[in-house]
């Protein structure tokens, strides 16, 4: 097993990382910037080490600094989270050979599933469905382009090879419209992502986004863990997910479950993963592959009993995997919601202190939450400030559960979102399961929020 861990990130997940450390008997290294000397993980960790200032560039996303700290520090692997340098080939790559583990995929694995056209290539290759597009990058051509478009059939979408989080993307309805869109697309991605490589999709009018949770050790034997629903979004950032993924064609769940773990044997994949679908009329469309833990993984943990986490920690350490397919049963339903330190009427970041703080309890609910009273919020990173989680044996008693827990929550001193939250697991449409990624933006210009 790992000796002593580096925790590369901060808030509820670097506590998150620490607490199934502390199980395994691993110990622990908690870096932070100099605005984050309150975060409640620090106090708990074996050693906590300060890596620079605020700004996330000089701190967070500092290698030299991370790499510094694990050497001072004498740890073994270092831990990235999810955001920061989690996705970053060249961070795994300079851990490695600086003589840490990293507890993840090979840089490798990142760097192809990280330019989307290759992943797309290469999930093409593995039988994994992927949606009609340019088949790699949309040429410059003008012409030609015109000629994949017209072939895919408008709408389209032009996504940045590089992009990801809702960034780096432009929808096209018209022909006219086209070369115009892709030449923003190029130059927006090659400023934010350093890669201004574009491809092109059909855009999917009324799409569910379903994702599937998959463990493989890298030597041979590869799990999925089933399917979570991530539809409720705003601009393409998730604000409410479920697991299992309710009102899905059995038979296609079925075939693409098995073609996510047939993909992550053919890639030699290590660790954690998760396949991001678009879900329309009973079929499967990839878009993109996720090479760390999720947000979001607590709802499959809860149907599941597996702690993804710390089998990602097992697999680090080269051991195969724990369980195997047989092993895994998906029981009952559970519900997340995420809670970020927001004006719920604006959406703007609302940092400070919080002078009260109380979870919500109570059977079948789950609080991965950093905060506590006296905590102050800085305003120097994301939004996000917590995740309930609640299980229940039924979809309708994991949100009968959810909306006790919602209702008992209570963060004095800032806004949060959790009005928001109150109202949609309220919302018929949302209760009645199965909305697409449109439902909740289209719910708030309604509302005018």
């Amino acid at each position: 097993m790992l000796e002593k861990v580096l925790i590369a990130n901060r808030g509820e997940i670097a506590l998150r990382i620490l607490r199934a450390c502390k199980e395994m008997g691993i110990k622990t290294v908690a870096v932070h910037s100099s605005a984050d000397r309150e975060l409640m993980h620090l106090s708990l960790a074996d050693e906590a080490v300060c890596i620079g200032p605020a700004p996330g560039a000089k701190s967070y996303l500092h290698i030299p600094a991370i790499i510094a700290a694990a050497e001072v520090t004498g740890a073994t692997a270092i831990h990235p989270g999810y955001g920061f340098l989690a996705e970053n080939a060249d961070f795994a790559e300079q851990v490695e050979k600086s003589g840490f583990t990293f507890i993840g995929p090979t840089a490798d694995t990142i760097r192809l599933m990280g330019d989307k056209v290759c992943a797309k290539d290469a999930m093409k290759k593995a039988g994994v469905p992927t949606v009609p597009g340019s088949d790699g990058p949309l040429p410059e051509d003008e012409e030609t382009a015109l000629a994949i478009a017209r072939e895919v059939g408008y709408p389209v979408i032009i996504k940045a090879a590089g992009g990801g989080g809702g960034r780096g993307m432009r929808v096209v309805h018209k022909e006219e419209d086209l070369i115009r869109a892709a030449k923003l697309t190029r130059t927006e991605a090659g400023s934010a992502f350093g890669n201004p490589m574009v491809y092109l999709e059909k855009f999917l009018g009324n799409p569910r986004h379903v994702e599937v949770q998959v463990l493989s050790d890298g030597q041979g034997n590869a799990i999925h863990l089933g399917d979570r629903d991530c539809s409720l979004q705003r601009r393409h950032q998730k604000v409410i997910e479920e697991a299992p993924a309710p009102y899905i064609d059995e038979k296609a769940r079925a075939e693409v479950l098995k073609r996510c773990v047939d993909a992550c044997i053919e890639i030699g994949y290590r660790g954690a993963g998760t396949f991001e679908f678009l879900y329309e009329d009973g079929r499967f469309y990839f878009i993109e592959m996720n090479t760390r833990v999720q947000v979001e993984h607590p709802v499959t943990e809860m149907v599941t009993g597996i702690d993804i986490v710390k089998e990602m920690l097992s697999i680090a350490a080269g051991n195969k995997l724990s369980f195997k397919q047989e092993d895994v049963v998906i029981r009952g339903h559970s519900l997340e919601c995420r809670i970020n330190a927001e004006d719920p009427d604006n959406f703007m970041p609302c940092p400070g202190k919080v002078k009260h703080y109380h979870a919500p309890g109570g059977n079948g609910v789950r609080v991965d939450s950093h905060l506590y009273s006296g905590y102050s919020v800085p305003p120097h990173y994301d939004s996000l400030i917590g995740k309930v989680i609640t299980y229940g044996a039924s979809r309708d008693e994991a949100l009968a559960r959810m909306r006790n827990a919602l209702d008992e929550i209570i963060v004095d001193g800032i806004k949060t979102n959790v009005p928001l939250h109150r109202d949609l697991v309220r919302d018929k449409g949302f209760c009645k399961g199965g909305v697409n990624i449109h439902y909740l933006e289209k719910k708030l210009g309604m509302d005018k929020h």
